[in-house]
């Protein structure tokens, strides 16, 4: 399988939009946000695109999981209880990586697109 259209197929998260849509729990709202992974499908997938998607999975991957160890062990220490600690960490550290996630790739994107203006 391509590695554009397992980016491509996140933008099926915003799927989970319409919760907001059609009840009253509207933070379902921000799953749209997802809608615009569905660019990736129409990326041209060369070298260099997998090279900046791989590193940046990656290193939000760390930053996802550093977060969610953080945020559960300083809830913890702040008597916020287990549970609390548990999901409360594990909701930042997804908040975490996607965020890094697409901050790294606007930044390689816009790193590869500056260098290839150079070149001309």
């Amino acid at each position: 399988m391509k590695l554009k259209y397992l980016f491509g197929a996140t933008g099926f998260i915003a799927l989970l939009g319409f919760i907001g849509v059609f009840s009253e729990e509207r933070t379902f709202l921000a799953f749209f946000a997802f809608a615009v992974d569905f660019q990736y499908f129409f990326v041209k997938d060369d070298e260099m695109w997998n090279l900046y998607m791989c590193r940046s999975a990656a290193k939000a991957f760390c930053c996802g999981m550093i977060t969610m160890a953080l945020f559960s062990v300083i809830s913890f220490i702040l008597g916020k209880g287990s549970v609390y600690a548990l999901v409360g960490g594990l909701a930042a550290g997804w908040a975490a990586a996607v965020a890094a996630n697409a901050v790294l790739v606007a930044i390689y994107n816009f790193s590869a697109g500056r260098a290839l203006k150079e070149n001309d």
